[in-house]
């Protein structure tokens, strides 16, 4: 990856620094893995705005992307790594030996003329970034990425650019994984996983550097609460910086949820058993 930054001849390019792969490819993306990708505004089937600050932006296809990995033992060789405007990570573009292609979430270290597979077992010790195997076939210490949370369900977690899980250990038919984000959970041993970190690391250290690239994006200007009227927002109001108005309060959501500091997630949800240790180091509220 190769972070590349402008000679300040404009105030826009003097702070703009962006991420340019040089292994992405060119070419066009595969015609029979996208589809139309209609534009909302942010808007629900009855125009009322869902998601604030989204519209416009750059006409956008979607990418059909095989996260379940579920063509076993059949090799297939990587023809191109491509760009996805729909997410953060690369793709890499597989072409089974059957004559079938699909997308995958690209590893770091995957290049055009590799060749991967998925296995229902583990006899060889071919654990090369891109092979997908049950997480009960590979050893412990193992980088992955695009894990299930159930067997069969599609990768759910570690899409993200620079994101990995390390696999712990497994016993008991559990896998005991450890997030990028510091929680350590138990997931069921037959799910599946993409060995190796995702691609495109250094996306988190661009610089859109003027506000028009956003806008490119989809996304609308963003207004403080501060800045608001009391009548709009409940941190709006005040002569100036005041204590007692003007967003020397808690902040809050425009309807008044907490915005720090104040748990979202639901004491009673199933999946809190399977949760050792928190991204804060405590163990689950639903146990001491």
């Amino acid at each position: 990856m190769a972070l590349k930054s402008f000679r300040p001849l404009t105030p826009s390019l003097r702070f703009t620094t962006l991420n340019r792969p040089v292994e992405i490819s060119t070419k066009r993306p595969e015609r029979s893995l996208v589809e139309s990708k209609p534009k909302t505004g942010g808007r629900n089937a009855y125009g009322r705005i869902t998601s604030r600050r989204r519209g416009g932006g750059h006409k956008q296809l979607y990418r059909i992307i095989d996260f379940k990995r579920n063509k076993l033992d059949i090799t297939a060789t990587v023809q191109a790594i491509e760009y996805d405007p729909n997410r953060s990570a690369l793709l890499a573009l597989l072409a089974y030996a059957d004559g079938t292609k699909s997308y995958i979430i690209a590893p770091l270290g995957l290049n055009a003329g590799d060749t991967v597979y998925a296995a229902v077992k583990t006899d060889t010790n071919d654990y090369r970034p891109g092979n997908s195997f049950q997480l009960a076939g590979i050893p412990p210490a193992t980088k992955l990425n695009s894990v299930e949370l159930m067997p069969g369900r599609g990768a759910q977690i570690a899409r993200a650019a620079g994101t990995s899980v390390e696999l712990v250990s497994v016993e008991n038919g559990y896998a005991q994984l450890r997030l990028s984000s510091g929680e350590t959970r138990l997931v069921n041993a037959k799910c599946r996983a993409t060995i190796g970190e995702v691609s495109n690391a250094d996306h988190s250290k661009r610089k859109l550097g003027k506000a028009g690239r956003n806008r490119w994006l989809g996304k609308r200007p963003r207004v403080r609460g501060v800045a608001m009227n009391p009548v709009d927002h409940p941190n709006g109001g005040g002569q100036g910086k005041s204590k007692g108005g003007g967003g020397r309060q808690h902040l809050v959501s425009p309807w008044g949820q907490l915005a720090k500091g104040f748990p979202t997630r639901r004491r009673t949800k199933l999946s809190s058993s399977f949760i050792l240790v928190r991204k804060n180091g405590r163990p689950p509220r639903n146990k001491k």
